[in-house]
């Protein structure tokens, strides 16, 4: 801001008045024709200025719309002539009629716009310095510097929009739980650290030399204890905390809806969980979607899409081809364990850049590259087409319904690696030729998830949602026989593309869940230490139930179109988990790191002798 801009705004601060009982009637996206002829008194701030002649306008803003206020020397002489200290983001109060706009000059764009108000009196509340970027939808700032300056990010429609549909979303849910008997719990944030999962946020106990509280990264333990207790069916709206590499839809600490319901299966939680979603489209969006979702099992996304969490606005899917290119000449394919191929009808016209590119895209994901086939009128154009004889064509030709003008993409090796590029490679090929259709939601069950993965870093089996998941019926011995291999009673809900929530039937007997830790890799001695207390309560009647976690955030991101989560979360970190406002992580005072420093001493001491 310049010198002159700044002596400016400093010395229209003596104009600044209190409200004095002004008591504002109407928000800024609320008049219409109705309510022409009547006194108002609106406030907000100053979006835009345009002198006209005699006239001075300006859009008023708040955050829920704008409204175009008229100065007018014909209506109060005073009350036009300080208008001309007007500047952008000043706050300010007005008095005025409301009336309708010249003939020919209704804004069709705006709610308010068949009207305007011609200003009677007014008052500036405080001035603004020059913004760092302009306060509208369209703005070229990094997201850097808007997070620096969130608090003028927030102004912008836009984003002031998100935070009204998150409201909605948040009400509707209570209401909804309320109306089915649920009961609202709140439950602890300094808790003990668990070794599942993603790392914990650590907070040092100052009464407790040594020890630590850990974040909830949810709060699956103590909801098992809810239901334990009686509490039948819980649910809060509440904040969890995760150490982990952030992606654009992670944050170190979100939000979620979490509920849990004693004697239920997996069919009366989903019938809930419907209802509770179809009730947030209707009151967010006023969109009517289907009271039951399509399921999908685990093994048929991976198979079909790559994925657990398929998009099925758009039709691509994934092929196993390895039985076609066992014996083939490229080696890549006939020794590797896996081969899919995509086919994308048209795809041929795909330049070689762009399919560089894509090459580029999959190695996120692990692969070394990336085969590729044109099907051209007379030839198969790749540079692997001279490795793949006659009956390999004619397999491949078969198995994917391959006509001129389309494109393959191959990838072959361990099943991880091609179902991962490949599932991500078809969302962006989705992208590039239009295939996702706008304003359509599709929902997904997708069920019969593994109850373990395998950790090759860990050499160990981890439990593929939370170590309380339940094994299918039938399966519990499966679980410590044939681990790989063993079922859970676990289910998510994906809408186009993004997992919004997940939840199972959890274990409530103290004997399975001593065997679930037992082929984790607990011994009985750390299955104690960590869980003693939700095993114990297990022996005191634990009536079986169950429960799904919905992620607001992603859950809201989806309702508004908004590309991040950071975008509906008021006060998101950055990639780097750092505020950009708050600069925080920050340093704390050498006090508090030295007695933290003595009392670990203290701790070592004490555990040598």
């Amino acid at each position: 801001m310049s010198d002159q801009n700044l002596d400016i705004q400093q010395d229209h601060q003596q104009y600044i008045e209190p409200l004095n009982g002004w008591v504002r009637t109407h928000n800024c996206c609320e008049l219409n024709a109705n309510n022409i002829g009547s006194e108002v008194c609106l406030m907000g701030w100053v979006q835009f200025r345009r002198d006209h002649g005699g006239l001075i306008f300006i859009d008023l803003r708040d955050r829920r719309g704008l409204t175009q206020v008229v100065f007018s020397p014909d209506v109060n002489k005073e009350a036009h002539k300080l208008a001309h200290i007007l500047r952008t983001e000043y706050v300010v109060a007005i008095k005025g009629e409301v009336r309708h706009r010249p003939e020919g000059m209704t804004n069709t764009g705006m709610v308010t716009g068949e009207v305007e108000v011609y200003v009677t009196e007014w008052k500036l509340l405080n001035t603004a310095k020059t913004t760092p970027f302009q306060i509208e939808d369209r703005v070229d700032a990094s997201e850097n510097l808007r997070l620096e300056y969130r608090y003028l990010d927030l102004r912008r429609p836009k984003l002031a929009n998100n935070f009204i549909i998150r409201n909605r979303a948040a009400q509707a849910i209570r209401r909804y739980l309320d109306e089915l008997d649920f009961l609202e719990v709140e439950t602890p944030f300094l808790t003990k650290s668990t070794p599942e999962g993603a790392r914990d946020f650590l907070v040092p106990s100052r009464t407790n030399q040594g020890e630590f509280y850990a974040l909830p990264q949810s709060p699956q333990i103590f909801k098992q204890l809810l239901m334990t207790a009686g509490m039948d069916r819980y649910y809060q709206i509440v904040r969890c905390f995760r150490d982990e590499d952030l992606r654009a839809d992670r944050q170190p600490e979100f939000t979620q809806v979490d509920i849990e319901m004693s004697f239920a299966d997996e069919k009366q939680v989903q019938d809930m969980a419907e209802g509770l979603v179809g009730r947030v489209f209707k009151e967010c969006l006023d969109v009517e979607i289907p009271n039951t979702f399509p399921r999908m099992t685990y093994d048929q996304a991976i198979e079909e899409y790559g994925l657990d969490k398929p998009d099925t606005r758009f039709d691509l899917r994934l092929k196993n081809v390895s039985h076609v290119v066992k014996d083939s000449g490229f080696r890549l394919f006939s020794s590797a364990e896996l081969v899919k191929a995509m086919r994308v009808p048209g795809g041929a016209v795909l330049s070689r850049k762009e399919i560089d590119q894509y090459t580029d895209f999959v190695k996120i994901y692990g692969a070394q590259g990336l085969a590729w086939i044109k099907i051209k009128e007379d030839e198969w154009q790749s540079p692997i087409a001279k490795f793949l004889s006659d009956e390999e064509r004619k397999g491949l030709t078969e198995e994917l319904g391959l006509e001129v003008g389309d494109i393959v993409f191959f990838q072959a090796g361990p099943s991880d690696m091609v179902n991962n590029a490949l599932g991500y490679l078809r969302i962006e090929v989705a992208k590039r030729f239009d295939l996702i259709p706008e304003n359509t939601y599709n929902f997904l069950w997708v069920t019969d998830f593994p109850l373990f993965e395998y950790d090759a870093e860990e050499k160990r089996y981890v439990a593929c949602h939370h170590p309380f998941t339940s094994a299918q019926d039938g399966e519990e011995n499966v679980m410590v026989t044939d681990p790989a291999n063993a079922k859970a009673r676990a289910y998510d809900l994906v809408l186009n593309g993004s997992e919004v929530g997940g939840g199972s039937i959890r274990m409530h007997n103290r004997e399975r869940q001593e065997e679930m830790f037992s082929a984790l890799g607990f011994s009985k001695e750390e299955a104690e230490e960590q869980f003693g207390f939700l095993m114990e309560a297990f022996e005191y009647g634990a009536p079986p139930h169950g429960g799904i976690a919905f992620g607001l955030d992603r859950l809201v991101m989806i309702l508004t179109n908004s590309p991040s989560i950071r975008d509906v979360i008021a006060f998101p970190k950055t990639q780097k988990g750092t505020c950009m406002l708050t600069n925080a992580p920050s340093a704390v005072s050498s006090t508090q790191l030295r007695d933290l420093s003595l009392r670990l001493r203290e701790v070592k001491k004490e555990a040598a002798e």
